[in-house]
């Protein structure tokens, strides 16, 4: 069975691939279908493959599309980066109607692809196929802010090999994502003791800490995330428009950038004194009595300003962020600074469609399904209204939290014996907070009862002054 390329989107600059006009239904990309490989088109006196070509790996970014083929050969289109002049060394953008190949890679295969807004990385065989850890890191594209990783600003038309990942890398480079000006790397020693040591490396614009470096400043050749763990596997990296989120194989979760590491726009409210954009990592996930809460985590993929991880084999979604339009998927639109779940999978009548009956089966039993199916509505109405409400009192949560000790709430700030008896002693756990708690902490706490303490007696002060004045009107108009 051969896989076609479709594609739903808003036409403009051809990133749809089809000429001229705008589609609200998939659209067929016909091109695929009319060319063989793509060593047919470079040099015909090679054999063609036979039947259409099948598309293996998809990336979108900015405004352009990217496709890998069967057989490895890359296809982009949207807009292409072209040379300006023949002399010159400045690129422009120009649009491609339909997808064109990428003949750099000639010969070799590539493995995965990232785009930013204007800019690609690529991961492609050293030979001719890929034999598993053998990946040179290419770039090309604008590089205003160093996002290719090449050691300067200069714009490239053509593909160029990042040197610290190049054949002869002591790295094995196998993750790669891009963010609107920046770009990430996931690699692993190629001769280590421990084969799970990895590393996160960032390069590009770093005006909003998306690069993890503790700084601000853009960086032009690729440096490590230090701190990040180095026991930790990371498994998944994805960039939003000026964020950056890992997970590794246990289940951890870091981001880092623009508010906090969520990624959030600078107009979305935070709940903390303590907002701003993160320049280190931070630590999303929560700790349950099994560990983190993420467990057997796939997947971590970034919005523009949200993040979506898939957990649990693939049977949980979490997802935090910027909540317009419903993107986190968990009932509501309002910003979310905590991971919290997504209402996985749907609770709707389309989403699980009962088999077919037989005329048998309908004769002998429709009353007693008929019951069931109606039991089991019932059920999963109550079941949404309950998540619906949970999904309430986490955000309510989580904002209190917030208010009081400056950061987002997790799983670890459940005390101990709600955890583990479902029973709250208040003064008990109070007590021990304060016990536990630093010097920092406890001025936090003092700010934060002394303002709440003095709003409280403004409020009555004010109270008391209304209702002496409704005192005093009657009696005023009584003596009149």
């Amino acid at each position: 069975m051969h896989f076609f390329l479709c594609n739903l989107d808003c036409h403009m600059d051809g990133q749809l691939g089809v000429s001229g006009e705008n589609y609200s239904m998939p659209r067929l990309m016909d091109q695929f279908l009319e060319l063989g490989s793509l060593g047919s088109l470079i040099d015909h006196s090679e054999t063609k493959s036979e039947g259409p070509l099948k598309i293996c790996s998809i990336k979108a970014g900015g405004m352009m599309s990217l496709a890998i083929d069967d057989h490895g050969a890359l296809w982009m289109w949207g807009n292409c980066p072209q040379q300006r002049n023949k002399t010159g060394s400045s690129i422009s953008f120009e649009s491609s109607f339909i997808p064109i190949p990428v003949r750099d890679f000639h010969g070799h295969s590539v493995v995965k692809v990232a785009c930013g807004s204007e800019h690609v990385v690529a991961l492609v065989s050293a030979g001719e196929t890929y034999k598993g850890e053998d990946l040179v890191c290419y770039s090309w594209g604008n590089n205003n802010h160093g996002q290719l990783g090449l050691g300067d600003r200069e714009s490239r038309v053509h593909p160029e090999i990042v040197e610290m990942f190049n054949q002869d890398s002591s790295w094995d480079v196998y993750e790669v994502a891009c963010g609107a000006y920046h770009t990430a790397l996931l690699t692993r020693k190629r001769t280590t003791i421990d084969p799970l040591e990895s590393v996160c490396w960032t390069f590009g614009l770093g005006d909003n800490g998306q690069l993890g470096h503790g700084t601000t400043q853009s960086v032009l050749k690729p440096e490590p995330v230090k701190e990040l763990p180095g026991q930790a596997y990371l498994i998944s990296v994805d960039c939003g428009l000026f964020h950056t989120s890992v997970v590794s194989s246990v289940g951890d979760v870091w981001s880092w950038g623009m508010e906090k590491g969520l990624g959030l726009c600078p107009d979305a409210s935070f709940t903390g004194t303590d907002a701003g954009d993160a320049s280190s990592p931070l630590l999303m996930s929560g700790y349950g009595v099994d560990g983190p809460i993420f467990h057997n985590p796939i997947q971590v993929a970034c919005g523009a300003a949200h993040t979506v991880l898939v957990a649990n084999d693939g049977y949980k979604l979490w997802s935090w962020g910027r909540g317009t339009s419903g993107v986190l998927g968990n009932g509501k639109t309002i910003n979310c600074f905590a991971p919290s779940f997504v209402l996985w999978p749907p609770l709707t009548e389309d989403f699980n469609q009962p088999e077919p009956k037989t005329v048998v089966e309908e004769s002998n039993g429709s009353k007693a399904v008929a019951e069931t199916d109606k039991r089991l509505s019932l059920a999963m109405e109550e079941i949404e209204l309950l998540q619906s409400k949970l999904s309430i009192m986490e955000q309510y949560g989580g904002m209190l939290h917030g208010l009081v000790f400056g950061r987002p709430f997790t799983y670890q700030d459940i005390p101990i014996s709600l955890q583990n008896s479902g029973n709250f002693d208040i003064a008990k756990q109070w007590e021990s907070m304060l016990e536990s708690a630093d010097h920092s902490k406890l001025l936090r706490l003092e700010l934060f009862y002394r303002d709440m303490r003095a709003t409280i007696k403004d409020k009555i002060m004010k109270r008391r002054i209304q209702e002496i004045i409704k005192e005093c009107l009657p009696s005023s108009t009584s003596e009149k």
